[in-house]
């Protein structure tokens, strides 16, 4: 478990807080707006390079980095980035929280779970393996932060699940997620149904049903012609009285 303390130094300076405007003037300016709080001290608006704090998200240890952040006016303190903006369309950083850490007091942060090795499930009973939980929350102290958490699955097999309690533990992380939350497992591979020429064949060649309301139609239509053909009597009985009565 490598742990986040780098010696990086992020440098801040100083803004007006408040107007959208002022925020506009700062990126204009190749910074990005920012908050500092923490350590019981009053929060502080800055702006920063997001230079540099793109080079600390996408470090190994990312946002759980540990680093120096100097202030102008002598300040120095240890901190870490909390939450971040991003600019939907071009991915531009739009605005960052940093907070003043305290090096003796413990935290919670959540870390990546990586999975080391290929499990005998899958080299030898033709499984997937499925990773479902990729971080947990954990709590220490900023020192003893670590990266992430490596785990070996290399005797995972079917039926069998990782879960919490099966990573790796020391006296000085303290594991907040659920023990018995799964991790990681090896399932089967789905077999996808593919439909055969015969099927499909039978398929288009297939009559649709006729509809009801066309059957009904057609009984109405007969019915009608039955009626019609009990009428022509009458009227052949009618022309024959005619004919007696001249």
């Amino acid at each position: 478990m490598a742990t986040t303390l780098e010696q990086n130094t992020l440098e801040a300076q100083p803004r007006e807080a408040g107007t959208k405007n002022q925020a506009r003037r700062v990126r204009r300016e190749g910074k990005i707006p920012g908050v500092v709080y923490g350590a019981g001290k009053d929060a502080l608006s800055v702006s920063v390079d997001p230079r540099h704090v793109l080079r600390i998200l996408r470090s190994d240890s990312g946002h759980n980095t540990i680093f120096d952040l100097a202030l102008s006016g002598g300040e120095r303190t240890k901190a870490m980035i909390v939450d971040w903006q991003y600019e939907p369309i071009k991915g531009h950083l739009l605005h960052i929280d940093l907070k003043r850490i305290a090096m003796d007091k413990a935290l919670r942060v959540s870390v990546p779970v990586m999975l080391q090795g290929v499990p005998l499930g899958v080299r030898t009973e033709g499984g997937i393996l499925e990773q479902m939980l990729r971080e947990v929350e954990i709590e220490c102290l900023p020192g003893d932060i670590p990266s992430h958490i490596d785990v070996d699955v290399s005797e995972l097999t079917f039926g069998k699940v990782l879960r919490v309690s099966d990573l790796p533990h020391n006296e000085k992380l303290k594991f907040l997620s659920d023990a018995n939350q799964p991790v990681a497992h090896v399932t089967s591979v789905k077999e996808e149904v593919v439909a055969t020429p015969e099927a499909v064949a039978a398929e288009a060649g297939a009559v649709p049903a006729e509809p009801e309301v066309i059957k009904k139609g057609k009984a109405e239509t007969e019915g009608e012609g039955e009626a019609a053909a009990a009428e022509k009597p009458e009227k052949t009985e009618k022309k024959a009285e005619k004919k007696e009565k001249k």
